[in-house]
């Protein structure tokens, strides 16, 4: 009985300190309105010219700001793979970025596995679909590209601000389970070659609690999933 006691009294203390991360994680994030800010004034440069090192070294309220900031992408022009970034920050950063990598891919601890990029394909004149890209060392060392978390895509009003525009949206319900079914995407562009994103899902809190990333073209073509 001890031992079921102070188990449970562990269980209890981990899940206070995970509360209380979270919460900590999604005041960093910052207001989900845009404070009136151009891209330009958040990047400090020409967001024609802006890279992923530029979106990199802004803090996590500022890279959510930027993509408050950031244009909503016609549909049709993300079409292709992309090169993917994660963007670091806040208290949970490191942790979102392990999943990302390690759990991500298959729904189980993958320690080879890293994420690398994603793709989009145009079904409709307003729906399409895609994969996220990931590599995997062989019992080689050698990288082996998986395209697998397929998605759909849409174009629709965001829930991660509250700026009244909309984002290029991605959905897993359809072809995944677990907690990554509840997983959503929005992508906003910053320029042709620079795309700024974030994700979230219903276990860490949903759209208070985004994760933000970029995608860096231009793009290759689109290969499908592996099936």
């Amino acid at each position: 009985m001890d031992i079921i006691i102070l188990i449970g009294i562990i269980v209890g203390v981990l899940s206070v300190i995970m509360l209380s991360l979270t919460v900590i994680n999604i005041l960093q994030a910052g207001s989900k309105k845009s404070d009136g800010r151009s891209m330009e004034e958040i990047i400090g440069v020409d967001p024609v010219k802006a890279t992923f090192e530029d979106v990199e070294k802004l803090s996590r309220k500022d890279k959510m700001q930027l993509f408050y900031a950031a244009e909503t992408p016609d549909f049709s022009e993300l079409d292709g793979e992309y090169r993917a970034g994660l963007l670091s920050g806040g208290v949970l950063g490191k942790s979102s970025a392990m999943f990302t990598h390690h759990v991500f891919p298959t729904g189980m601890i993958t320690l080879g596995t890293k994420w690398v990029g994603k793709a989009f394909t145009q079904e409709t004149e307003l729906t399409g679909r895609g994969y996220n890209i990931f590599t995997k060392k062989d019992k080689n060392g050698s990288a082996v590209t998986l395209r697998i978390r397929e998605m759909k895509t849409g174009i629709g009003p965001t829930k991660l601000g509250k700026d009244g525009k909309y984002s290029f949206k991605i959905d897993y319900r359809m072809f995944n389970s677990g907690s990554v079914k509840s997983m959503r995407d929005e992508l906003r562009r910053i320029n042709e070659n620079l795309y700024i994103g974030a994700g979230y899902m219903g276990l860490g809190g949903g759209s208070i609690n985004p994760a933000p990333f970029v995608l860096i073209g231009p793009p290759t073509p689109f290969k499908g999933a592996d099936r």
